[in-house]
């Protein structure tokens, strides 16, 4: 089996994020890039060539281990996308009150951190790396 793209990266975040980001997302994913750390108590890793992870974890895919992150985020052009459990029943109650957002796949895609209650995001992403940890590091 061929080795996974998305594999984390020694790049420097910020500085990822200042060259990869589309710039009307760049200050908002800087602002995701403290928020997630700072909600999970992980350091920020870039993983492939898009994503910004925190924590990690692996999966079995065939026969092999495939290393992912707990929690995630990407800068995409239509959108901030948060791998964040959105489909998860335990995120219903924090999607109602998050503000304008959409969700599709288990992930959480915002135009603007404007658009929302940042109070409400920072228990999304707890909940899901709360969730994961569980699922994923639990003995």
């Amino acid at each position: 089996m061929a080795e996974p793209k998305t594999q984390p990266t020694d790049a420097d975040p910020a500085a990822f994020l200042d060259a990869r980001a589309p710039e009307k997302m760049r200050a908002d994913a800087h602002t995701l890039l403290g928020l997630f750390a700072e909600v999970t108590g992980e350091p920020p890793v870039v993983w492939g060539t898009s994503l910004i992870g925190y924590g990690q974890y692996s999966y079995l895919s065939g026969k092999t281990r495939v290393p992912w992150p707990l929690s995630a985020f990407a800068a995409r052009s239509a959108a901030l996308t948060l791998y964040v459990l959105a489909s998860a029943p335990e995120q219903a109650d924090h999607l109602a009150r998050l503000g304008k957002h959409t969700t599709g796949g288990g992930c959480l895609y915002i135009k603007r951190l404007s658009d929302v209650d940042l109070d409400v995001l920072r228990d999304i992403i707890s909940t899901a790396h709360a969730l994961m940890r569980a699922r994923h590091l639990s003995s």
